[in-house]
């Protein structure tokens, strides 16, 4: 069996036992141990996976993914995510759909001091779908807009997506931050406008909450403080050139912390608890970096990369119809494969097709966190979708995908957008030191 032909089986090997719920960071491990001892040698693929976790687990580029995720777990066991979403209420809670773009505002705000698609969503599910609920919107509306809502996480920074992306293509973290702070914003009024159309055309999903008066908006904007300093502190810093990402990182789980003692909003239990959910989703997301790793490796020698990058420039297509089948190649496997194990597994294949074509790769790790945001969401893995539904377990998995059917085309615009015009994403990077 030739090089080529190995890795193909490798890779529909890999397809078809993901529908196993074999954790896919062991798979990916697995099936590039394997398939490397075959096409070299056993000792060298043994070789391989020893130094591919230790570089992986010892990389200092990487720890910024267990600060960020930190520095999220606190915010939201100190309460900071629940005075965040009341001060989106306050002001805009009376507007159609009102709670649910308070929601969406909410889930932006929490965006920028996460990092994480998931925690995102579980976390402004467990705040908002129970006052939803109390103020009777429909279920499909309200736990489709904490799903695509929650989506935000991987986009505006800090981004886990943005941090494996700068650190395989050895592009700056800190600029691809500010890469995805004007499509975050941009994304979040197109699911705002969203929800306003759809509730003014079916006013019965989305009952009006009650006006405020000035002097009660006024009070509410203490719960915007605390968001406040810390994404000034992260970001500024970050654009300023004041420190690296894993200092930014590691300043603002330090600034969530202190925010949370003085303010003596979390007890010894929650903190406990936020350390836990950062060891485990911090582990989650290394093992499948380091099966990514191992597994990228082995299509290497396959040379899968090199002879994809050749086929599809051989077309001589013009390079919009080319970006035009990657993403929708992202579009259809984002359904299917987890979103962070197919990035690692499809960026070493077509970064070298987009930087020949003389694409900005800055550009192009946004356009992938976009489309990647389209995965979350749909069937049949929309890991969103099973997020919000373990927390609103009473509320059917068909119920949560038809709610989040308007946001998708919400976010296809947003992708559409972002095509003609890469200075939405290219605008804040070009301005930093």
């Amino acid at each position: 069996m030739s090089p080529t032909i190995a890795g193909v089986a490798g890779l529909i090997l890999l397809f078809v036992l993901i529908f196993t719920k074999m954790p896919v960071g062991f798979l990916m491990t697995l099936l590039g141990v394997t398939g490397f001892a075959y096409l070299v040698t056993p000792d060298a693929a043994l070789n391989l996976m020893a130094r591919d976790l230790f570089d992986v687990f010892g990389s200092y580029n990487l720890t910024v993914i267990p600060l960020f995720i930190l520095m999220g777990q606190i915010a939201f066991h100190s309460g900071i995510s629940s005075r965040l979403f009341k001060v989106a209420y306050t002001f805009i809670g009376h507007w159609p759909g009102g709670m649910a773009v308070a929601t969406l505002g909410a889930c932006t705000g929490f965006s920028a001091i996460c990092g994480s698609t998931n925690a995102t969503a579980a976390t402004m599910a467990a705040v908002t779908l129970p006052e939803m609920k109390k103020y009777h919107y429909q279920d499909s509306l309200a736990t489709g807009v904490v799903a695509a809502g929650g989506s935000l996480g991987i986009l505006i920074p800090p981004s886990v997506i943005f941090i494996i992306y700068g650190v395989m293509t050895e592009q700056s973290i800190g600029k691809l931050f500010m890469a995805g702070i004007i499509p975050g914003i941009l994304l979040s009024g197109l699911f705002i406008l969203t929800v306003i159309v759809w509730a003014t055309m079916r006013p019965e999903l989305a009952p009006r909450g009650p006006k405020t008066t000035v002097k009660e908006k006024l009070e509410s904007l203490s719960g915007l403080v605390e968001t406040l300093i810390l994404f000034a502190m992260v970001m500024g810093g970050l654009f300023f050139g004041i420190f690296t990402p894993t200092e930014a990182g590691a300043i603002g789980a330090m600034g969530t912390l202190v925010i949370a003692a003085v303010r003596r909003n979390i007890t010894i239990k929650g903190f406990i608890q936020a350390l836990f959910e950062t060891t485990r989703i911090s582990c989650m997301v290394l093992v499948i970096v380091a099966g990514a790793t191992i597994f990228g490796h082995f299509l290497a020698i396959t040379r899968i990369p090199f002879e994809v990058a050749t086929w599809v420039t051989g077309f001589n297509l013009p390079p919009y119809l080319i970006m035009a089948l990657i993403i929708g190649v992202y579009l259809v496997g984002g359904c299917f494969i987890d979103a962070l194990a197919f990035i690692m597994l499809t960026v070493p294949i077509f970064y070298p097709v987009i930087v020949s074509m003389g694409y900005d790769p800055m550009w192009f790790g946004v356009i992938i966190v976009l489309v990647t945001q389209i995965g979350v969401i749909t069937p049949p893995v929309g890991v969103n979708v099973y997020v919000v539904s373990g927390v609103a377990r009473t509320v059917p998995l068909e119920v949560i995908f038809k709610g989040v059917i308007p946001l998708l085309i919400a976010l296809v615009v947003g992708v559409a957008l972002m095509i003609p015009f890469p200075q939405i994403a290219l605008f804040l990077p070009g301005l930093m030191q």
